[in-house]
């Protein structure tokens, strides 16, 4: 399986895969069965509810007012159209759905969110308040933020900056970054972060 695919889970925990394909460039998604991807089960699906479109070189989602509940990419309602990254998870109804992309000249950044970002769960509660401050001025989608200093994390959670570096180092780890240069640590922890859904505009 190496090209892009989305994957969910039924109402029974039965996996679902649907691999995309330009020579497919539109997949419905909706409670009518005649969608590609149908949510028969679900009430507050309505029936044509968003669609995934290729649009010339990558796979976009799409709800331009289709649905009567919205479409929510990473937490955010979506409005219109955006661009799918790997690792994605989208939200309609009671249904996630995950975007998956594999090689093909994609960043970094994007291979290693499909593959090797942690659950919350799977975190600690300290961890999870470190990555929030880190993440915190990138709050509103701000283009030209950088992750906040040791010394600002350790002011916003009242902990030293050695406690912090420690933390830091375990959630390095966890995100599988801790092999990049020092100065790249914690732009990529803060983008995987961001990107996978786990910290959300909401948290910041």
């Amino acid at each position: 399986m190496d090209g892009p695919c989305l994957r969910f889970a039924d109402p029974d925990g039965r996996s679902h895969e649907v691999v995309l394909s330009p020579s497919q460039p539109r997949v419905t998604i909706g409670r009518s069965a005649q969608a590609d991807i149908a949510l028969t089960w679900d009430e507050e699906v309505s029936r044509l509810h968003a669609a995934v479109e290729w649009m010339s070189s990558h796979w976009t989602i799409v709800d331009d007012g289709l649905s009567r509940n919205g479409t929510f990419v990473n937490g955010e309602r979506l409005a219109g159209r955006r661009s799918l990254r790997a690792g994605d998870r989208i939200r309609i109804g009671a249904a996630l759905l995950t975007f998956h992309e594999f090689g093909g000249g994609l960043d970094d950044v994007t291979r290693i969110s499909s593959g090797s970002v942690p659950t919350v769960r799977s975190l600690t509660e300290t961890q999870r308040s470190v990555l929030i401050a880190l993440c915190r001025p990138y709050k509103h989608n701000v283009g030209f933020a950088t992750p906040a200093s040791n010394q600002q994390i350790a002011g916003e959670l009242f902990l030293s900056v050695d406690a912090i570096k420690t933390h830091l180092r375990a959630l390095f780890a966890k995100f599988g970054v801790e092999d990049l240069p020092q100065n790249q640590k914690r732009v990529r922890l803060a983008e995987l972060a961001i990107q996978s859904g786990l910290i959300s505009d909401r948290d910041l």
